[in-house]
């Protein structure tokens, strides 16, 4: 198998994701190099990583990768991706592609002239891959509430409408914003050096299309808290998942029920190494971890699914995330900040570059 070669633009928390998944799967992908304006990151990846860390963009795209990963901040995202698109260089972006509705809005030309795709991450991660898998099986029949509580923003809304296969049509949303205390919990920076108090916001929101309602629920302490779960629910008309558990039909007098199971090696006396293996439900594989037997986190199989996915669709294989789509997902999300705003229902009328 010949690696995927990969650019990477950015430096910070989220490129860091793209280097670890290279580094411990070197026979898949190869990063060429990466750019970044932080002369103390650039020096402390060159090191940590083996790569070449280029100071110019020309300089970069000199080593001919496959395509470049753009993990910048939201504000100039934008621009990184016409020059790549005006050089004609595909580029897989980090969500989300721009900052708000206008730059959003002017993203619309590089659906046609870019070759982009977007790094949507969270369906990928193996248990919603095998949350959606069950979903599209047909087993909970006609699928038509998803509660998630797993996500912020464009990622739960993404979540959101592939549980519902909801693609442009218009929706009225509706949320609520809701402050609470707690005990402040681990962060980017590891666990905390003390017992604090700090405000939880919790944001509930509606997203109402008529014969499918999605319901987002979020509060940003769920991505590190030991004390605040995740949690997902999809009702269908013959059958729901509850988080692990599927209840559904065989026909109207027989009722089954079965758990969303991981499979994980290393643990007790297995010497097979520590690493993912997959999901089932019964006796069914709903999912299988692609990269074992790599030592990843389940966001880092995510992203390794991304990059691998995004060299198949340079072969006309299937998309990453399309631009539209994610520009759909984040176009939502917004609608629901002003709604929690402003108190009063939005209505998002189809897509916003409609």
């Amino acid at each position: 198998m010949t690696p995927i070669r990969f650019a990477i633009v950015g430096g910070g928390w989220r490129a860091a994701f793209y280097l670890r998944v290279a580094a411990a799967l070197p026979e898949r992908f190869d990063v060429s190099g990466l750019l970044t304006r932080d002369a103390a990151r650039r020096v402390a990846i060159a090191s940590g990583f083996a790569i070449g860390t280029p100071s110019t963009l020309d300089d970069l795209l000199t080593a001919d990768p496959d395509f470049v990963v753009v993990a910048t901040p939201r504000a100039v995202t934008p621009d990184l991706l016409r020059e790549l698109a005006d050089r004609g260089v595909p580029a897989l972006a980090e969500t989300p592609p721009a900052p708000d509705l206008d730059g959003l809005r002017a993203l619309a030309p590089l659906a046609v002239s870019g070759r982009i795709q977007v790094a949507e991450q969270y369906r990928y991660q193996p248990l919603h891959a095998a949350r959606l898998a069950v979903a599209r099986s047909g087993r909970l029949g006609r699928i038509s509430q998803a509660r998630v509580s797993a996500a912020h923003g464009y990622h739960g809304v993404d979540l959101i409408r592939r549980l519902l296969d909801l693609g442009r049509e218009p929706l009225t949303i509706s949320a609520h914003r809701f402050v609470s205390p707690i005990v402040a919990g681990p962060d980017r920076a590891g666990p905390p050096a003390d017992e604090r108090i700090v405000d939880s916001e919790q944001v509930v929101a509606f997203l109402d299309a008529g014969d499918r309602l999605g319901i987002y629920d979020f509060s940003p302490d769920q991505y590190f808290s030991w004390i605040r779960a995740t949690r997902v629910l999809v009702r269908g008309d013959r059958g729901e998942l509850d988080d692990r558990r599927v209840r559904a039909l065989l026909d109207h007098r027989t009722p089954v029920s079965g758990d969303l199971t991981r499979h994980d090696t290393g643990h007790d006396g297995n010497l097979e190494g520590f690493h993912h293996v997959g999901i089932t439900l019964g006796d069914e594989w709903v999912y299988r971890n692609p990269f074992v037997p790599a030592r990843l986190s389940d966001d880092e199989i995510a992203v390794a699914t991304c990059l691998a996915m995004m060299g198949e669709w340079l072969e006309g294989g299937p998309e990453v995330c399309s631009l539209a789509d994610a520009v759909q997902d984040h176009y939502l999300g917004l609608c629901i900040e002003e709604a929690a705003r402003g108190g009063a229902p939005v209505q998002a009328a189809g897509h916003v570059w409609a």
